[in-house]
Formats: C-alpha cells, structure tokens, sequence
C-alpha cells in the first residue's frame, strides 16, 4: 500500500487524502489536470486519434470521514476501469474528478460510453452505499467536440476549453485593459468618423438600390454568433454560394489565386466578382466598407485587435486545429494577418497568424499592429 498525496489539494484536505490508494498513478492537481486538457487537444489536432473526458462530480458533500471514503473508493473505481495511459487528475479540487481516455480507435461513440458507463457504474453501485452513489454525477465530453454551424447558439463545449474561458488573473487584468482600450478607441472612432460614416452612406443610397449596411451573421470567441456591420459593397439579392464554394475551396487548400492589382502572383479571392457595385470595389480596395464593425467593437462582439470573424459555414469545412483561431481570441477589426499577409496567403498560413497572436498576445502587440494597419490599407495588398 503506498500513501497517496494529491498534487493542488488545500492542505486541510491532505490528512484525509494520504490514506487513498490504489496503483501507482499519481491524481493531477486541477491546473495540472486542466494543462493536460490542453496538452491533449493539441495532440488530437496532430494524431487524429479523439479522447473522451469524463467527469464524475459529487454533488452532495457529506462530512469529512464520508468525503474520504467516498473519494477512495471513486478514485480506486477510476483507477481500475481506466488504462496506465488515461490521465487521473481532480477538475474541480474535492469534488469533481476527471478521467481522460486517450488515444481512442474505435469511431462509434455510443459503443465508447456504453462500454464505459456501464463498467463505471456496476464498479460504482458495488463500492458505494445507495446515498453516495445517488451524489455522484457522471458527464462525458469527446474531443473532437461535434461544432453544428447550422446552430446560432455557440456550439462549444466548455468543459473541453478549461484553460480558455478561467484565464489566470493576470491574464484577466490584461483582457480588462484591452477591453477599455477596445470601449475608447470605439467610442472616439465613432465621433471622429460619423462624417466619413454619413458620406459613405449618402454614396452607396446614390449609386445602387437597397440599404446602407450589410448585415451578417459571424462566430465570435467561444463560437458565440453575433451580427457583424459592413457598409454594403454588393447588389442586392445575390447568390452566396460562389463565395461559399470558394471559401470551402480555400480552407481545403485546393483554391487557385486570382490575378489583383498589385500582386504578380494574384491573391487568394474572388476578384472578378460580379455581386460588387462599382463603389463597393473602391470600399473594399481601401477597407472602408468594415469601418462599421467599430459598432460592433462598441457593443463587445469583437476587438479592435484579433483574428478575422469566421462565417458560419466555414466552420462545416474546419479542420480541428482551424477551430484554435476563433477559441483563443476574441475577433478583430485588423489583426496580424492583416497587416503582415492579408488575402496573399494560404488559409493555414492565415490561420498560424491567428495563433501565433493569440498564443504571443500583449497589449504592445496590439499597438504595434494597430499603428500598422494604416500603412497596410493605403499600400492595399491582399486587399480586393
């Protein structure tokens, strides 16, 4: 018998957790366990082998001597049915364990759970008494996690992203500055551009039929929906599904670039569009059309820094990994990608830009792209 010590737990809770035995496996402390989570992910990303995570919470705390025997007796019970290679750690410290099954073969998940909840819960009925047992809770979450985008509520499963949506509070004070700094920026842009606003909307009523904005959905951070703001720069009622097929082409790495001003090798977007009015063209060549989405960083649905806003139907075309650039920071009006490659370079290309500011993101980041976004919209390239 080896005393256990389980790494995270208060130290009040020690004396009663020394006495819980079982194989050599040592349960992970809750941020140990929650750096697991996404240290698995990433692996997933690369072996597409899925996992499952399941969670066995106790709902009812008993007094000290019952939260030991009941806690020895599930972590024996996780010890037993799970393999050297699963993880064991604590998801929510005394009261949550949680079980990673890696490395997964077989495709059919219902066989995985039915397989697993059935051992769990005859190993458990025979450990427990009938009022311990009725105080565990049993959830099951497979990484990759099903993304429905044809659903305008987020689709994300929470449980999966731990070390995503509880950020560390220095973290949290730097997202705190920036979202000041997103509330002024805005709140000035707006005041200062409303006469730039009002003549592109005299202009656009002008020289086409239909309504100043355009209006769309797109996937925010977590895959949150929201409504973003452009000027409209295309005719009304026309058909999006050539943008569909190419964005589909596109982030399956099998779209052709197209010949743009400026760029000897073209750029990867439709640049013959026909849905495009003659001043949409001039919108869009110099980005004034998403002047707008400065509303849309008022109300909080984006950033004036961060990755471009996703469309819903992207995410039926994502690969796992994709899914990372609108998971780890909140969108942007002009982000890395904009200012260093824009539409001249590959998806993947695009999508590693997107990580690479939201994994090396600071607020002298954001400055820096921001004081080159003006240079990178006169200079137009990628831009069509």
């Amino acid at each position: 018998m080896n005393s256990l010590r389980v790494e995270g737990v208060p130290k009040q809770m020690n004396p009663i957790l020394e006495s819980l035995t079982g194989d050599q496996r040592e349960a992970l402390g809750e941020n140990s366990f929650k750096r697991m989570i996404a240290v698995e992910r990433k692996r997933t990303e690369r072996s597409k082998e899925p996992f499952l995570l399941m969670l066995v919470e106790l709902s009812d705390h008993p007094e000290s001597e019952e939260i030991r025997k009941v806690l020895e007796r599930m972590l024996t019970v996780l010890r037993t049915c799970s393999r050297e290679t699963d993880i064991i750690g604590w998801y929510k410290e005394c009261s949550t364990v949680g079980v990673m099954f890696t490395g997964l073969v077989i495709n059919d998940k219902s066989l995985i759970l039915s397989t697993i909840l059935g051992r769990i819960s005859s190993l458990l009925r025979h450990e427990l008494t009938i009022d311990q047992f009725g105080a565990v809770k049993l959830s099951f979450h497979f990484f990759p996690d099903d993304w429905d985008h044809e659903k305008v509520d987020n689709p994300t499963n929470f449980a999966l992203y731990p070390d995503l949506t509880s950020p560390s509070p220095r973290k949290r004070a730097l997202l705190l500055v920036k979202r000041t700094i997103d509330l002024i920026g805005s709140g000035v842009g707006l005041l200062l551009l409303s006469p730039l606003f009002l003549a592109i909307a005299i202009a656009i009523k002008m020289t086409s039929n239909g309504p100043v904005f355009f209006k769309q959905q797109r996937v925010g951070q977590y895959g949150r929906v929201f409504t973003v703001l452009k000027f409209r720069s295309m005719y009304v009622n026309n058909d999006h599904n050539v943008h569909k097929d190419y964005v589909t082409k596109l982030i399956a790495n099998q779209a052709e670039r197209h010949g743009a001003t400026g760029s000897s090798d073209g750029v990867y977007k439709l640049t013959s569009d026909r849905r495009i009015t003659p001043l949409g063209r001039i919108l869009r060549r110099t980005s004034l059309d998403e002047l707008p989405q400065i509303v849309n960083v008022f109300m909080g649905d984006m950033s004036l820094v961060g990755p471009r806003p996703a469309i819903p139907y992207e995410l039926a075309a994502y690969q796992t990994w994709h899914r990372r650039r609108i998971l780890e920071a909140k969108p942007g009006i002009t982000g890395l990608w904009q200012v260093t490659g824009r539409s001249l370079v590959k998806f993947d290309d695009m999508v590693r830009l997107d990580l690479r500011y939201a994994t090396g993101w600071s607020l002298g980041l954001d400055i820096w792209i921001l004081l080159r976004t003006p240079l990178a919209v006169i200079r137009g390239a990628g831009a069509y």
